[in-house]
């Protein structure tokens, strides 16, 4: 994995008001992020999974500077003074200008910067159209008479067209139908590897992140529960959240990872945040001793320095695991 990170978070927090007085006074408060800490590094896919309400979709709108964070600091290490952020959507129909041919569409953030002919954007989108799986032909043509697939496939090429420092995919296939979702993620796995393109992978999907990331961020309720190379925290979740998720995932095999079904109170809102351990009421393993608490973001042991977890028990070594998934709350 490279070293060079292109974006740090540092203790990330946004509230939103929700509800004020007739005097403007806030009387309810909207906490999406509490103490986000992160960061990603050039030519990796970083991926961040979660349920929905969990934060993923602000965490992708401070990213991109269209939010500033109520308190916390985000750091860009790029060769530029402005990083350059490009996004991809999760509905391509919706992100698309359709008043604009496709050609225009590709190149519009560039010809925003200026400097550029209209034969040169002719071209770059030419190219771009090619690299993205599109033929050139089409490029006259509007995005309504486009499949959802080649819909995605332009958006992918519009991110690509300012050559970006990083790329946020923010749910990139889920509106996508199932034959399609695998090949806009096999394009998006050729494209970095050609370009060596870093992207911040946001999903509720764990499969997609399995596919596509080689390291994940597990987010519950605003704060990251579990940081690790994704093939260990999947294999091996130490975090009651990251397992939880994990059996909710279809199984194809027709292996069960649980005896029975997963009885579980409501979400918690997030106008009045848990006082200690925020997935304390939801846990299958709680107990006394110490899991009311609240939990800082630890590692796993100096050795597993990589590996990070929110957890008073630490599932991944903690004996009670095998014995507790024999019930459910």
């Amino acid at each position: 994995m490279p070293d060079k990170h292109l974006v740090s978070l540092n203790d990330i927090h946004v509230h939103f008001p929700v509800q004020k007085n007739w005097l403007g006074q806030v009387k309810s408060t909207a906490h999406v992020l509490n103490g986000i800490d992160l960061h990603a590094s050039a030519g990796e896919t970083l991926g961040i999974v979660g349920e929905s309400g969990c934060g993923k979709s602000t965490l992708a709108q401070v990213l991109m500077g269209l939010l500033q964070p109520t308190r916390g600091k985000v750091s860009w290490h790029t060769a530029s003074a402005k990083p350059n952020i490009q996004i991809v959507f999760q509905d391509p129909q919706s992100s698309l200008d359709p008043r604009l041919p496709v050609w225009k569409v590709i190149t519009e953030p560039i010809h925003i910067q200026g400097g550029h002919s209209r034969v040169q954007l002719r071209q770059i989108a030419a190219d771009l159209a090619v690299q993205v799986g599109l033929r050139e032909e089409y490029l006259d043509r509007y995005p309504h008479e486009f499949s959802g697939g080649q819909r995605q496939r332009i958006a992918i090429a519009r991110a690509l067209a300012p050559n970006p420092d990083i790329i946020v995919l923010d749910e990139p296939t889920s509106a996508l139908d199932i034959s399609v979702q695998a090949q806009i993620l096999n394009l998006l796995n050729d494209l970095q590897k050609a370009r060596n393109l870093s992207y911040i992978l946001i999903s509720h999907n764990v499969s997609v992140i399995k596919h596509m990331s080689k390291r994940i961020a597990v987010m519950y309720l605003g704060q990251i529960v579990e940081l690790g190379p994704t093939s260990e925290v999947l294999q091996k979740p130490a975090h009651p959240y990251t397992e939880l998720l994990l059996d909710a995932v279809p199984d194809m095999t027709g292996a069960q990872t649980m005896t029975g079904p997963i009885d579980l109170p409501e979400l918690p809102g997030n106008r009045h945040l848990p006082s200690g351990c925020f997935f304390y009421d939801r846990c299958r393993y709680r107990d006394e001793k110490g899991c009311h608490l609240a939990q800082p973001l630890r590692s796993l042991g100096a050795a597993q320095a990589i590996r990070w977890v929110r957890c008073y028990k630490n599932i991944y070594e903690n004996p009670i695991r095998a014995e507790s998934t024999e019930t459910s709350l």
